[in-house]
């Protein structure tokens, strides 16, 4: 996998957005494959022919079987700026969801206490707090619906581990394909329908506020969707 220029969302000398695909890693891990981060640092050493390595620092994550927009930082300055915005959650983004389910409300604001299990690589979803348990806050909204499916936009307000994940399948709303959550079976690709839409923030060094919306996934399900929401 080559990054081009249509992967890339938006591009400054402190900031680029790429377009994340199923199935791509952001950062290494024990697979050996290599990361949508380094794919990232060769596109900009060759798109300016750099000496050198391409400095990328990684701002934030997505799961493996997610899509959407992923933000790197290509300055040690702007990751810097980037990782203070995260901490006072002045950076702020909107993810789509499908699931099969009709949620119990139309909106609402989801709180839980996660638990991490990390030899599952999965997070459990809690109405009260328990040991070693992190609160867990979003928002949600069904802003579309198909004669079987369900389409919702989730607001984050916390980051935790397979958050959006575990709590929408803690409602009774598994997302599609992920069999990990609940969701009956995987889709055929791997992925699951859940998507990283949009991220907006004020930017670390122009101080110009930059919104970065990212289309879905090239299926038909995901595009019926957009449709409707058009």
């Amino acid at each position: 996998m080559y990054l081009t220029e249509t992967d890339i969302l938006y591009e400054d000398n402190h900031v680029i957005a790429v377009k994340k695909k199923t199935g791509e890693l952001v950062q290494a891990d024990k697979t050996g494959i290599l990361p949508l981060a380094e794919h990232c640092a060769d596109y900009i050493k060759h798109k300016y022919n750099k000496p050198g390595n391409a400095y990328i620092g990684i701002v934030h994550r997505i799961d493996r079987p997610v899509t959407g927009v992923i933000l790197f930082a290509k300055s040690s300055k702007g990751l810097e700026r980037f990782n203070l915005m995260f901490k006072e959650k002045t950076i702020h983004k909107k993810y789509w969801a499908i699931v099969k389910e009709l949620p119990p409300k139309e909106q609402d604001t989801l709180i839980h206490y996660i638990r991490r299990n990390t030899k599952q690589n999965k997070s459990y979803a809690y109405d009260k707090e328990v040991a070693h348990s992190k609160r867990a806050e979003l928002d949600y909204r069904l802003i579309a619906s198909s004669d079987r499916y369900y389409l919702l936009e989730i607001v984050l307000k916390t980051g935790r581990h397979h958050q959006i994940r575990s709590q929408l399948s803690k409602i009774g709303c598994p997302i599609k394909g992920d069999k990990k959550y609940g969701y009956k079976k995987p889709n055929k690709d791997a992925s699951i329908h859940l998507h990283a839409r949009s991220v907006e923030f004020v930017h670390p060094v122009k101080k110009e506020s930059v919104y970065i919306e990212c289309q879905v996934p090239d299926e038909n399900l995901w595009k019926a969707f957009e449709e409707i929401v058009k």
